[in-house]
């Protein structure tokens, strides 16, 4: 499959993941697929972006497994959005979700456990 993302999913993986940004993008798929195959529908990519690539973009081509990206295509179809579009809103969505539940940065530890 071919993501584009832009600047700030790109810092956001090699702060939280590290610089391996294929592999980053391949966790946050796997973490988005399973909850859409557990029935837990997780937040629909915003409209207002259109099929715009952001500037700066870097765009490779991803190797997943064939089962996640059935799933993930057939979630783009669901939400009239292309494959791509829908890798980069699940990074910024799994970015979030770690955010969210205090995970530091590369060091998987929650804020509140932290010295």
């Amino acid at each position: 499959m071919r993501v584009s993302l832009g600047k700030f999913a790109c810092s956001g993986i090699e702060a939280h993941l590290g610089e391996d940004i294929p592999a980053g993008v391949r966790t946050a798929l796997s973490h988005y697929a399973r909850k859409l195959k557990a029935g837990r529908g997780p937040l629909a990519p915003p409209t207002f972006l259109g099929d715009l690539t952001p500037p700066g973009a870097t765009t490779f081509d991803l190797a997943v497994d064939p089962e996640t990206e059935a799933v993930l295509d057939r979630e783009a179809k669901r939400q009239g959005t292309t494959l791509s579009q829908l890798a980069a809103h699940t990074v910024m969505v799994y970015l979030a979700e770690l955010d969210f539940l205090g995970i530091s940065p590369r060091s998987g530890v929650g804020a509140a456990s932290r010295p």
